[in-house]
């Protein structure tokens, strides 16, 4: 029992040390010089927004420049010390705009080869110290946190070897390794803690994008339900009057011919079985707590008394209609009187201290409503509400066939104007 414990135990220690280098493998030495150019900096970002847009054109490359200027600054004291080896170093960093992981090793093999032939300074001279740091920097932006830990841990490597085999016996041979080390961990530590920031952020903004189409499909399932159980209703009780009156119908008239009373008996059996499957099918929209209510669903023959409870409310509310009032269907009535009902109670929840006007038009053609609050003349509290109200609205309207537009007015107000399509009906259908 015990050889199996501690066989399973190496085991475990083994696999542990394989992954390790294969991740070692995969970030260092797998396509390490793999052509991945530099992209440009996006310019939606909060600041650069701001910027003018000829401005934005350059802030674009502003990547790209952070790594030229400090090649153009090391070139430019490279050539002014008439020392090629201080050349040297200008290249991996260049070379980190195409090739990140290639352009380290490249610095690692230019430090290797300049404290070849000088280990005046320890590992790393001035020049090859600076360019080793930045070309460190760089790829670890350009990489990841598990990229920079390797890069760090070869580095302390590379300074303990370069120690016994390039030091000569040179007093100030690790002179550098200890601020190598310490600058490079700082330096990218730092770069990481960015870095996984930004994964952060970006995983967190996606994770906010989902969040609100999710948001956004429950609302709109949540608001079509509505509007199913509403005309449920309306659609139920019609139904229920046609297999009523079809009942009743023969026993209003004196002996009625047998092929009256059977046309009866068909309307009043097909009402039923219509009303049984729309039971059937929309009732399943139903929650389980939810009760038809025990009056009609209203329509804009009641909208006075909206209007009378809103002023109630603290809103002031005028009313104005043109054109000939006529009767509408049900579920025209109901979703108009539903869509000032909402508007209305936006005005009283977004914008305290304003008035509205609600507008009817009867045209020829279908039923006009605008509904249009001023600006809030005090200050406006969080709303406790889910943000359903514009989204139902629109949904009655394209259930009608109709078109609705809502949104700011110039004063600071709100506007919601829908027209609902009714199709004329002739005096021919109406008798």
């Amino acid at each position: 029992m015990t050889e199996t414990e501690t066989g399973d135990s190496r085991s475990n220690e083994f696999r542990l040390a394989t992954g390790a280098l294969s991740g070692l493998r995969r970030d260092l030495f797998h396509d390490a010089f793999a052509y991945r150019p530099l992209p440009p900096m996006r310019t939606d970002g909060r600041f650069s927004r701001q910027l003018p847009r000829q401005i934005r054109q350059f802030v674009r490359w502003a990547p790209h420049a952070l790594i030229l200027g400090p090649a153009l600054i090391m070139f430019t004291v490279g050539l002014s010390n008439r020392d090629l080896r201080e050349l040297l170093p200008v290249a991996p960093l260049l070379l980190t705009l195409v090739r990140p992981v290639g352009a380290w090793w490249l610095a690692l093999w230019v430090t290797a080869f300049v404290n070849f032939f000088s280990y005046t300074y320890g590992p790393w001279s001035p020049a090859t110290f600076f360019g080793y740091l930045a070309v460190m920097t760089v790829t670890a932006a350009r990489t990841g946190p598990r990229t920079a830990g390797w890069m760090w841990l070869v580095t302390a490597g590379y300074a303990m070897l370069s120690e016994v085999f390039l030091s000569r016996g040179y007093g100030s041979g690790g002179a550098t390794t200890v601020p190598m080390l310490f600058c490079s961990a700082l330096v990218l530590l730092t770069v990481s803690i960015l870095h996984v920031r930004r994964r952060a952020d970006r995983e967190v903004a996606a994770q906010q994008s989902a969040t609100a189409v999710e948001r956004g499909r429950r609302t709109l399932l949540e608001e079509r339900t509505t509007i199913a159980r509403e005309l449920h209703d309306v659609v139920a009780h019609h139904m229920s009057v046609v297999a009523i009156q079809a009942e009743a119908a023969p026993y209003r008239v004196e002996n009625p011919p047998p092929e009256l009373e059977q046309a009866f008996v068909t309307i009043r059996e097909n009402a039923v079985a219509a009303l049984t499957e729309l039971r059937r099918i929309l009732g399943v929209v139903r929650a389980d707590d939810y009760e038809a209510p025990d009056a009609p669903q209203p329509t804009l023959a009641e909208l006075d008394g909206l209007l009378d409870n809103v002023r109630e409310a603290g809103l002031t509310v005028e009313k104005t209609i043109t054109g000939a009032v006529r009767e509408l269907p049900q579920g025209v009535e109901l979703s108009a009187y539903r869509i000032v009902q909402e508007a209305l109670s936006n005005a009283l929840r977004h914008a305290p201290g304003s008035t509205a006007s609600v507008e009817i038009g009867y045209v020829l053609g279908g039923l006009g409503l605008r509904i249009v609050n001023t600006a809030p003349s005090r200050l406006v509290k969080p709303s406790p509400g889910a943000g359903h109200g514009v989204t139902g609205m629109r949904e009655r309207v394209t259930m009608l066939n109709g078109e609705m537009t809502a949104g700011p007015t110039e004063d600071g107000g709100y506007e919601v104007a829908a027209f609902i399509p009714v199709a004329a009906v002739k005096d021919g259908d109406a008798s």
